[in-house]
């Protein structure tokens, strides 16, 4: 197993001026890109295309980079748009949302007085006496926050999840200097579906994540409904230690799910099975979705076998129609009926009544490909599939030739969020996995 990266370090920006100036150098480094592009392809002699010069792996780089410094809204709608975009018609071309999916698990952390700061303020200047040890290296750091292993004088280990600072005040005009940044000649290109109520969408759940004692009644409530489980478990509340900006939870040992691909054949069948038949648990009986599927919020023992799932603030409830839309379309998937998902897709919103043909059809044909696992007798091996390449490779020609017409809709993004992450698990894992057997008795 290779070993931990070491983490960057940089101070949150506070402030609108601040990170509009970010904002600003992000536009600046992406242009600089384009024109070094553009002055290659020219000397070898190739036609120039804005939105091809604009939307080249050099420039989500630059821009990963920078929002990953900047971390909050801007980080999050990062790997929301890169999570989108894998799901086939999404706001950004699959080459471009494939290289900022590495913002999943790339954030700067904050340096020490700044965390220090953070501290004193919520819990007060002898912070320090209230544990026994802080650890001041975090064991995850993300969009919204970054976490720190504490014990307390009684014995406990408790995980830490420390919102950076200004996040929520910054949300706002986050949403909208990105929605700007959209706007930028090429950086869309034309025919792409207009963003704003995915937009609107995204700053109302950005809103719902920043609020920890919401946080704290949807993982209690998701604790009670998911019950006893063989394999996953989720961490007890502690509310002694929480905070409006710190949510304070029992410890849980283990490493990022997707480091078990370093694990016999047999533990990763496991661990993605019952990954895959709680996102479908969630879905049709719980009526209530965790929709962050990023790898570092499951945490599996390898003493135990168990999995810990971690981070509820993106938890969702869904409407029973909503589950019925997605179970129509999962229906229609499995029995490879064009028709059927065309209706279905129509009716979750996926399609437009007025979609061009061309558009329409696109869109049928990559969601029947998707449904390929359904369709499968017996596991189907992720390891030897190529469902995930000839997804990407349809997405990006479908992007740059007859486009999309519509988002998904905005409530559904973020299920489609979910399955899609899942299976990309089920991917990275290399994992073999019955979605007959899944979804047994759900279609």
């Amino acid at each position: 197993m290779p070993p931990p990266k070491k983490p960057r370090v940089a101070s949150v920006p506070q402030g609108r001026t601040s990170r509009f100036l970010h904002f600003g150098r992000a536009v600046s480094e992406m242009a600089a890109g384009a024109a070094i592009e553009g002055v290659a392809r020219l000397a070898r002699g190739e036609r120039l295309d804005v939105s091809q010069l604009m939307l080249t792996p050099g420039n989500a780089k630059r821009l990963a980079e920078r929002m990953s410094q900047m971390r909050g809204a801007v980080l999050k709608l990062g790997q929301l748009m890169s999570m989108d975009g894998q799901g086939g018609n999404g706001v950004l071309p699959p080459l471009f949302a494939e290289m900022l999916g590495g913002l999943r698990d790339q954030a700067h952390v904050m340096p020490p007085e700044q965390l220090a700061q953070v501290l004193k303020r919520e819990y007060g200047a002898k912070w320090k006496q209230r544990f026994r040890s802080f650890s001041e290296q975090p064991i995850a750091a993300a969009s919204i926050g970054q976490v720190h292993k504490v014990e307390t004088h009684d014995g406990r280990v408790l995980a830490l999840k420390i919102q950076y600072p200004g996040v929520k005040a910054s949300i706002d005009s986050d949403v909208a200097n990105l929605m700007l940044l959209t706007r930028l000649p090429g950086f869309v290109p034309a025919g792409a579906p207009d963003p704003t109520p995915l937009f609107d969408r995204i700053r109302e759940q950005l809103h719902a994540e920043t609020d920890y004692r919401a946080e704290a009644i949807a993982m209690q409530s998701y604790k009670t409904m998911l019950g006893d489980d063989p394999v996953l478990i989720v961490p007890d509340l502690v509310q002694e230690h929480c905070t409006d900006h710190i949510l304070a939870t029992e410890f849980m040992r283990g490493v990022a799910i997707d480091k078990m691909v370093y694990t016999v054949q047999s533990q990763r069948d496991r661990a993605a099975s019952a990954l895959c038949r709680l996102a479908v648990r969630e879905l049709f009986d719980m009526h209530l979705v965790q929709t962050d599927p990023n790898f570092g919020n499951y945490l599996f023992d390898a003493n135990t076998g168990r999995i810990a799932l971690l981070d509820f603030g993106a938890t969702q409830a869904v409407l029973p129609e909503r589950a019925e839309h997605i179970r129509a379309l999962a229906r229609a998937q499995r029995d490879n009926d064009a028709e059927g998902v065309l209706q279905a897709a129509q009716a979750a919103g996926f399609i437009g009544l007025n979609d061009a043909p061309a558009q329409t059809r696109g869109v049928v044909e990559m969601m029947l490909m998707a449904g390929e696992p359904l369709r499968h007798e017996g596991p189907y091996d992720f390891a030897a599939s190529d469902l995930f390449k000839r997804g990407f490779d349809q997405g990006r020609a479908q992007f740059f030739g007859e486009g999309f017409a519509s988002t998904p809709p905005p409530d559904m993004l973020f299920l489609q969020r979910k399955f899609v992450g899942t299976f990309m698990l089920c991917a990275r894992l290399k994992a073999r996995v019955d979605m007959g057997e899944v979804f047994r008795g759900r279609l």
